[in-house]
């Protein structure tokens, strides 16, 4: 049970977000402009790659299930994102990702951690500056919604559920705005 009266049943930051739309709404547009668009360099699976491994490591069970299924929704490959849990270094990723993957993880644990040497490891693997501050930002994003949703101690359906799977699909072809 949530700590503040959230909707009943709206699990994870669903709940918050329908009771505060005031809030909700600018979270949903920064969601939408971190995510659901891609470059060259950087698709959709790959920054919802970055969200749920960042959820991940702040052990938020409901971002990092719900965004690791649009991640698999939109590779098609259904469990990818917690075999990327486990282990970056072996996971079947490109080394670009892999890299930007290591300077979300140093922003989710000590922000300042992050050297000019990872950056140039990126750069030197394809990523693009643009790449550095959308995962720089999308990490640290992600800190302030996994917070938010453990928080406000919100409901979360069981590692694994089927119902991640719906909302994955659902976020994956409709995006952000208007979620909640």
């Amino acid at each position: 049970m949530a700590h503040i009266k959230v909707p009943a049943g709206l699990p994870g930051i669903i709940g918050p977000m329908s009771a505060y739309p005031e809030t909700a709404k600018p979270m949903n547009e920064l969601a939408q402009n971190l995510l659901s668009r891609e470059s060259s360099t950087l698709s959709k699976a790959d920054r919802e790659t970055i969200a749920s491994y960042v959820s991940f490591l702040n052990d938020c069970q409901f971002c990092s299930e719900s965004h690791g299924a649009v991640a698999d929704y939109h590779l098609k490959q259904t469990g990818f994102s917690r075999q990327l849990w486990k282990d970056i270094e072996s996971a079947p990723i490109h080394e670009r990702l892999k890299s930007l993957l290591r300077i979300a993880a140093k922003v989710q644990k000590a922000a300042r951690s992050v050297t000019a040497q990872d950056v140039e490891a990126a750069i030197r693997l394809g990523a693009t500056e643009h790449d550095i501050h959308d995962t720089v930002l999308i990490a640290a994003a992600f800190c302030m919604f996994n917070r938010y949703v453990d928080g406000l101690g919100t409901f979360a359906p069981p590692r694994g559920d089927s119902s991640y799977v719906q909302m994955g699909q659902m976020l994956a072809e409709n995006g952000y705005i208007g979620a909640i």
